[in-house]
């Protein structure tokens, strides 16, 4: 079977490059390893109940809404109102102005340091201004520059300029957001209840822009996993054609072609992968290449990866209630960031389950089970949890007087996967339930417990087998690893696209650091707009 162009991974990025090349006219083929596209992004039922499998929202970052409009593709969305709460205070981010609440609320709880808090603020509002400079209009990438010369001369030509200074001081804060937080202020306590909700060593700029992006946030009615379901519509309609339940197992560069888990073996002209990089560079088949130099570099990636790590990781309960959503309405919004406590994870002894060393995987765990389970315990205590009630935005998501509720927190891969193998996962994941429910329905949730009518819990070990990524990552490269094997400056996105072999591109969370949707869908363009000039 041969076809102009292969997508290996049926994510945001891999749909994206498939919808613009289908469009264009070629054939394309997107294989995905699992019965659904979207990675994550996707939605699900569950005994009348709809809920999200990865994202909970979705950030326009003046790139999904360009790309949905240029594809002619209509998805009706609502605006999804952030909260963020501790103990039992709770503000709304609705607006710029919700920036003072959020003040008020860090001083509250930490009033002896409150001109820090004022600093820390005012370094948040200047991330604020450069966000509205970098996103502050649509990307030109998903415009139709070409019939709309005013526009671009009197829009776009403008940005670039404030662009290009912008993007010159957002580099410098590429510090460690927790690094960056002890200038202003040394009590660990405040930089934990700010920061412990980003990925460990998150850049500064990453992490403390969230606040515009919480005002960002869109969720599509029916769910997120719309968004892959309309596009897939679109790349059928236009002739691009899918194999699902299909892991691509086997690259040949030399004679471009491609083999399944099955034995199917597919030809191209151009392949896109789509997914985690390790697999790409482990499969490729050093033999078929007949130039040394490409065989060296392809050595050389495949090294420079094998040790690298996967970023952070999450764990999700899954909550039906037999409580209606005006409950949830008096406490909070739809998208909720919620810590029980002010004590911060900088608290929590990871001495307690070290067996004394670590390796290239990360901490050695003790095998000590009821050392772990306390350590468990306590960092359920100390954590903070996004908290997503899709019900609230659209009351066809749950049955009428019900809810159901997605509660996440970061979860170390490698402790779930030592976890898992010395035998007690499905205990694992009894006790988090028990241990999440008790806390939420204590400290701010109350009569919460009483009313639950079903729990089911995803793990690290769920994601990597969901979506194939390296340690259950969600966002690509861990920011902990000493080098990130991706592109990371904005200004160079473009060359993240490319690969050391010839014809083959990637794209997606893997291609380019920090990553996220927007980036995903991004680089799912490029690749798409780079073949579509280099097949003409």
């Amino acid at each position: 079977m041969n076809y102009d162009v292969i997508i290996v991974g049926g994510g945001m990025a891999g749909l994206t490059s498939a919808a613009y090349l289908s469009k264009a006219g070629y054939k394309v083929l997107v294989c995905e390893k699992e019965k659904k596209v979207g990675g994550l992004v996707n939605s699900f039922d569950y005994k009348g109940f709809t809920f999200d499998g990865g994202i909970r929202a979705i950030e326009n970052s003046g790139i999904v809404l360009p790309m949905l409009r240029q594809l002619g593709l209509e998805i009706n969305f609502v605006r999804n109102i952030v909260s963020i709460g501790v103990e039992k205070e709770v503000i709304r981010i609705d607006s710029k102005d919700s920036l003072k609440d959020y003040q008020t609320l860090l001083s509250n709880k930490f009033p002896d340091n409150a001109d820090e808090i004022e600093k820390i603020i005012d370094e948040i509002k200047l991330i604020m201004k450069y966000m509205d400079i970098l996103y502050g209009i649509d990307n030109p990438l998903f415009l139709d520059l070409k019939n709309d010369k005013e526009y671009l001369f009197k829009t776009i030509l403008p940005w670039l300029f404030k662009y290009l200074a912008t993007i010159k001081k957002i580099t410098k804060l590429n510090e460690p957001v927790d690094e960056y937080l002890q200038k202003f202020t040394n009590n660990q306590a405040l930089i934990d209840l700010i920061a412990q909700h980003f990925f460990k060593k998150t850049p500064t700029f990453f992490a403390l822009s969230y606040f515009s992006l919480y005002l960002d946030y869109k969720y599509p009615k029916n769910g997120t996993g719309v968004v892959p379901e309309k596009m897939e519509e679109f790349i059928v309609a236009n002739k691009g054609e899918f194999k699902k339940e299909t892991e691509i197992c086997f690259v040949d560069p030399e004679n471009k072609q491609v083999k399944d888990s099955k034995g199917n073996e597919y030809s191209y002209k151009k392949l896109i992968w789509a997914s985690d990089l390790k697999r790409l560079y482990n499969i490729i088949d050093l033999n078929s290449l007949s130039s040394e130099e490409i065989k060296q570099k392809v050595t050389d990636r495949k090294k420079v990866m094998s040790d690298k790590k996967g970023g952070d990781s999450i764990l999700t309960v899954y909550l039906t209630l037999d409580m209606d959503k005006s409950y949830f309405e008096g406490i909070c919004t739809e998208h909720f960031f919620y810590t029980p406590l002010i004590k911060g994870l900088s608290n929590l002894n990871m001495d307690e389950i070290a067996a004394g060393a670590s390796d290239n995987d990360g901490l050695i765990y003790t095998m000590d089970k009821a050392a772990v389970i306390n350590w468990i315990r306590k960092y359920y205590d100390l954590t903070t949890y996004e908290i997503a009630c899709p019900v609230m935005r659209d009351a066809s998501l749950a049955p009428e007087g019900k809810t159901g509720l997605i509660i996440s927190t970061l979860m170390d891969y490698s402790l779930v996967k030592h976890i898992s193998e010395m035998g007690w996962y499905d205990e694992f994941k009894k006790i988090t339930e028990e241990c999440i429910i008790n806390i939420l329905d204590a400290a701010i949730f109350t009569g919460m417990k009483s009313k639950v009518i079903d729990h089911f819990t995803s793990t690290p070990l769920t994601l990597e087998k969901m979506t194939g990524n390296s340690d259950g990552a969600i966002t690509g490269w861990a920011f902990t690893n000493n080098f990130i094997p991706a592109e990371n400056r904005l200004p160079k996105v473009a060359r993240s696209i490319f690969t050391q072999v010839p014809d083959i591109f990637q794209t997606g969370q893997w291609s380019f650091s920090p990553s996220g949707l927007p980036i995903s869908i991004l680089t799912g363009k490029l690749a798409a707009d780079e073949i579509e000039k280099q097949l003409k």
